[in-house]
């Protein structure tokens, strides 16, 4: 891409008033994480490095999130917090999403308010 076409983009992103951070990733496929199974290699293998490391009661988690601000508009966000056990086992995860069809996705029961659809 050549600096004028790749100012452009940058120009027209920045008028958009959109950017991300992070790296996506399938609310919808995630079975493939087992607590007790799953290990820090696998996790990385498939995911890549972790978008934040830290401890949750001596445990140590990773968190992967994918957020898209909006200058104009609502912004979105999700995080994949991962806890492992001293062996660097999955002890749990937790997945939070603020992108609608994939609220429906993971819970059916959850429906925008009407006249609200992006």
């Amino acid at each position: 891409m050549t600096m004028s076409r790749a100012l452009a983009v940058a120009v027209l992103a920045a008028l958009a008033g959109c950017a991300t951070i992070g790296h996506d990733f399938s609310v919808a496929d995630l079975g493939w994480i087992k607590p007790g199974e799953t290990a820090k290699p696998d996790i990385m293998s498939k995911l890549g490095d972790p978008f934040r490391v830290g401890s949750d009661a001596g445990d140590p988690t990773w968190t992967y999130g994918f957020y898209k601000y909006r200058l104009i508009g609502s912004s979105d966000a999700k995080d994949l917090i991962i806890r492992f056990d001293a062996a660097g086992r999955v002890r749990s995860y937790t997945l939070n999403t603020t992108f609608q069809e994939e609220k429906e996705q993971l819970d059916p029961a959850v429906k925008p308010p009407a006249g609200s659809r992006e």
